[in-house]
């Protein structure tokens, strides 16, 4: 399985999150200085040896990829949409405020394989950040560590995935969660069905009689 340049960033901040979450509080520093100092090359090693990535032709069902670990609840996260077949989580190193990314729940590693309900769930998730009056949203199916994902990039001038990435603080996505989570929602209208048309007859209607 092949770890690009531009991917490096976003693992070990998935990585840290985990140490945070998991970690006893007088080993966290040393282990995330360990990550921050790794090369390409050691990363894919560490990912490697603690069974985090799936290497070609391994069948074996005690590895996962970090998305599949996400998935599963082994890497903490910031859920903010579910259907049957993906989770969508907003970016802990996001591009812009509001970029999400939408993890289909099996590992799919081709992109004509993810299923509509993932896409589905990015136009929904799309809709809500509505709210934030970017100027537009996009959706870009990307693969990272051979799991297929859609993120869901609000631009606001003219970012792109390339674009410099910043470090979420998790209250802030907390905050941002609740936010999205607490939109008022549009009240219909009760429309009143019109009352069917009454025929005119002998029966229904009193009619004066003729004097002779």
């Amino acid at each position: 399985m092949e770890i690009f340049e531009n991917q490096t960033e976003q693992i070990k901040q998935q990585l840290i999150q985990q140490i945070d979450s998991t970690f006893p509080e007088e080993k966290k520093e040393f282990a995330k200085q360990q990550i921050n100092s790794m090369n390409l090359e050691q990363l894919k090693e560490f990912l490697k040896q603690n069974n985090l990535v799936k290497t070609q032709g391994d069948s074996s069902q005690t590895q996962q990829c970090i998305f599949c670990s996400i998935i599963s609840g082994n890497i903490p996260s910031t859920k903010i949409g579910e259907n049957n077949e993906a989770i969508a989580i907003l970016e802990i190193n996001p591009v812009s405020k509001g970029h999400s990314i939408v993890i289909p729940k099996k590992h799919i590693e081709k992109k004509e394989d993810l299923p509509d309900e993932a896409m589905q769930l990015a136009k929904e998730i799309s809709e809500k950040l509505k709210i934030l009056n970017p100027k537009n949203i996009q959706l870009i199916p990307s693969n990272i560590l051979g799991h297929e994902i859609i993120n869901i990039l609000p631009i606001y001038t003219d970012e792109t995935l390339t674009s410099e990435k910043h470090p979420a603080k998790k209250e802030d996505l907390e905050n941002l969660k609740e936010q999205l989570e607490n939109q008022p929602k549009e009240e219909k209208v009760e429309e009143i069905p019109e009352k069917p048309k009454q025929e005119i007859n002998e029966k229904n209607t009193w009619l004066p009689k003729r004097l002779p």
